[in-house]
């Protein structure tokens, strides 16, 4: 998902909070005007600023909460504008039936001065109307910087034949796309996009990592070849959508929604959808920011013991693979020599994992005994926090590894490197040391397509019990 996609979803959060907030007090403004109600004189209530505010308050909150479960904020990239609507008109029923029904039971508990129900009434019509407004106002300005190149377009890789010419033009029309080549079975030699035939060309060009989306209206490939494209757009992180009845696997992590009018279904290649992302980084920053204050003391001590040893730096920068092949500087607290790189080589031979292209000595002469005790304990890995912090790596997921290292993965196990790495994982607290190189790409895998809030709770609990069983073995 790109990075305006993102922002203009959420966006929503905090403009429907206002849309909410502002409408209890124009509804009391048009309360004090009129009742709206032909022939009928209402006795005019109403009610002042100071009691209204905690009431306006309480209430956009609940609209958000609701709207959230409702699947309002989901972060589709095109869905059907009727379904939004529907959707926007149940939240605002529910909500106000549920509103209405915190207000009686919490008479004389929390409040005494009463709303009048009108100017509720008033607040969830006024909230309606605005809100489907202000989506359609945005999905317009996002669509206008799109058609003016402001804003990048969805490269997609489109595999077809010369029967679905016409999907080129709805795709054109959506402003949204832009069709960087076309597949399979005729070249129709068409004058703006590109056309491939062989499935290892598209193979390439899904690891070329400019590719955001692969979308299969007719597939002429054979079965062999149709899961090698599918794995390969698991591996780079390409969006994969067919046409329905096309694709005979049956997936549970699947999504239809709409390319003009033509449903689509979608094989999600994670199981953390981009709302979700969005809460996990703010965890990430809450919790880290936490831990690095709380944890400051142990810090200065840890590093000053490292500093007194050899009167050398005790923070240790190495150059990790982050998504999609980038590099970042991982931090640690330093638990060798200074020389470790250039000694690593001379130890080659003495690596205990032969199953891939990680090293590891059990007793490695490059580590003191203090430095032995640090790493017993993975307080080395603290000063991860600040990376955290900073937004190139994340709490719990796959564990980022060195480039020469990356370089010797089979390509199923660069599927690894399609989420942000981060401190702990699967494999980190799942019996840890007896795992495989390829145990870890399965485990780190799972939790990419299996990702749950649940499933994070449960890794950190577990991967805390797991530092503490090693403190007392």
């Amino acid at each position: 998902m790109k990075r305006h996609e993102l922002f203009f979803w959420i966006i929503k959060v905090p403009i429907e909070w206002l849309i909410v907030f502002c409408a209890f007090f124009l509804a009391r403004d048009i309360r004090l005007i009129t009742d709206l109600i032909p022939d009928v004189h209402l006795p005019i209530q109403t009610i002042d600023t100071n009691h209204l505010l905690p009431f306006a308050l309480i209430g956009s909150l609940l609209y958000i909460v609701l709207a959230t479960f409702a699947g309002l904020y989901k972060m589709r990239i095109y869905q059907s504008r009727i379904r939004e609507l529907s959707d926007i008109l149940l939240v605002s029923l529910y909500w106000f039936f549920i509103y209405i029904a915190l207000l009686y039971l919490s008479f004389g508990f929390l409040y005494t001065a009463q709303i009048p129900r009108l100017i509720v009434l008033f607040t969830v019509i006024i909230t309606m109307i605005i809100v489907i407004l202000e989506r359609r106002i945005l999905d317009k300005i996002e669509t206008l910087l799109m058609e003016k190149n402001v804003l990048a377009k969805t490269k997609i890789i489109l595999i077809m034949s010369a029967e679905n010419v016409d999907i080129i033009d709805t795709l054109e029309k959506s402003s949204m796309y832009e069709i960087v080549w076309y597949a399979h079975t005729d070249d129709m030699h068409h004058n703006k996009i590109r056309y491939i035939w062989w499935a290892h060309e598209i193979v390439s060009a899904l690891q070329s990592q400019t590719i955001d989306e692969l979308l299969i209206i007719q597939n002429d490939f054979s079965r062999e070849e149709s899961h090698l494209i599918f794995e390969y757009a698991r591996i780079y992180g390409v969006r994969y959508r067919y046409l329905a009845n096309f694709f005979e696997t049956t997936k549970i992590n699947t999504e239809i929604s709409f390319i003009g009018k033509i449903p689509v279904i979608e094989i999600q290649n994670i199981g953390l959808n981009p709302w979700w992302r969005v809460w996990k980084r703010v965890f990430d920053i809450i919790f880290s920011c936490i831990a690095l204050i709380v944890l400051s003391p142990l810090f200065l001590i840890v590093a000053s013991i490292i500093f007194l040893q050899d009167y050398h730096n005790p923070l240790y920068k190495s150059k990790r693979v982050w998504k999609n092949g980038h590099i970042f500087d991982m931090y640690k607290f330093r638990s060798m020599v200074m020389s470790a790189e250039t000694e690593k080589w001379k130890l080659l031979s003495k690596n205990e994992r032969k199953d891939g292209p990680l090293f590891k000595i059990e007793n490695d002469p490059r580590i003191t005994a203090f430095w032995r005790w640090i790493r017993r304990l993975d307080i080395d890995e603290l000063p991860q926090l600040y990376n955290v912090l900073i937004g190139n790596m994340s709490l719990i997921g796959p564990r980022p590894h060195l480039g020469e290292e990356v370089e010797l993965y089979k390509e199923y196990q660069k599927r690894v490197l399609t989420l942000k790495p981060w401190i702990t994982g699967m494999a980190q607290s799942h019996w840890r040391h007896q795992n495989t190189f390829d145990d870890e790409v399965r485990l780190d895998t799972f939790y990419i397509e299996n990702w749950s809030l649940l499933l994070d709770i449960k890794i950190l609990f577990r991967t805390i019990g797991v530092v503490l069983s090693r403190k007392w073995r």
